[in-house]
């Protein structure tokens, strides 16, 4: 196994950061987040982060939506706190860097995942051309170490739903309607994309890829009738559980599957061939 030399880690980070947070600046802690378009640069892995401010939002799917799921259901107003998210999902230069902090163990890539789009059978977060695309494979305990090493956390479904389709109960980050030029789903890539591809699809917080391309972890157990009794402040999910929930959607998922208010589950410690990766979120923190 290749392993990453310091020269070799400052020049994934750099590569990574120029490209995906341009515009955003570095500091010890975010700013108040009162607006929208707000960014921040998180200083622990260089992860752009935009602000979704308080407010109430509709989680949930409507009566007239004839894919909902019943633990889509019933459509609820829920108010949420003030929080940054990542722009997009975590990529294969900022795992490389958990790794090499010993924070983040060497992702195990399945064979089957060679000559699809991986060049040799070396991991591919250390290749330059994948530097910008998203890590994959990672159970839920690796999603949340990750998160802990970047001093953020797994945002809660609430949060990843309102982040995703804002307060306007639109049924995609965009609005209406769907097709491969909006995001990466089955019959689109065949692949994951880079973590900044569709920027036409960007949420109306700032954050790219909240539909399709990956399943992304949340910090919540899975409940399919959590709906039913949830609190309208803040809800972060059962105290228990043994799934954890998924949201978002897959390059080899079904379209109908990338609404933002679809709900899916998986055992934490499971990982599946190249469909879930991570985004994390961080409380709101006020300047002293």
């Amino acid at each position: 196994m290749r392993s990453i030399t310091p020269f070799l880690l400052l020049a994934i980070l750099a590569t990574a950061c120029t490209s995906l947070s341009a515009t955003a600046t570095v500091s010890d802690q975010p700013p108040p987040c009162d607006t929208i378009g707000q960014t921040w640069v998180s200083p622990g892995d260089g992860m752009t982060l935009v602000c979704v401010p308080a407010g109430e939002f509709i989680q949930g799917s409507a009566a007239d939506d004839l894919h909902a799921e019943p633990n889509e259901e019933p459509q609820h107003v829920v108010h949420v706190d003030a929080f940054w998210i990542d722009r997009t999902e975590v990529t294969n230069a900022m795992f490389a860097a958990c790794v090499a902090a010993n924070a983040c163990h060497e992702r195990t890539i399945s064979p089957y995942l060679w000559g699809v789009y991986l060049p040799n059978g070396d991991p591919y977060y250390y290749e330059s051309e994948y530097h910008d695309y998203p890590v994959i494979m990672l159970n839920g305990d690796e999603a949340q170490a990750y998160c802990r090493w970047a001093g953020r956390r797994l945002p809660y479904e609430a949060e990843w739903e309102k982040a995703a389709r804002g307060s306007d109960d639109r049924l995609y980050p965009w609005g209406a309607g769907i097709d491969c030029e909006q995001a990466n789903f089955l019959g689109c890539t065949g692949a994951p994309a880079r973590v900044d591809a569709y920027p036409e699809s960007v949420s109306p917080y700032g954050a790219l890829n909240m539909a399709g391309n990956l399943w992304e972890w949340v910090a919540d157990w899975y409940s399919p009738d959590y709906y039913v009794q949830a609190p309208t402040q803040n809800p972060h999910g059962p105290e228990t559980g043994q799934y954890r929930t998924l949201r978002g959607g897959g390059w080899r998922s079904l379209r109908y599957q990338l609404r933002v208010t679809n709900r899916a589950s998986g055992k934490p410690e499971h990982a599946t061939d190249g469909e879930i990766g991570i985004r994390c979120a961080l409380d709101e923190v006020l300047s002293p």
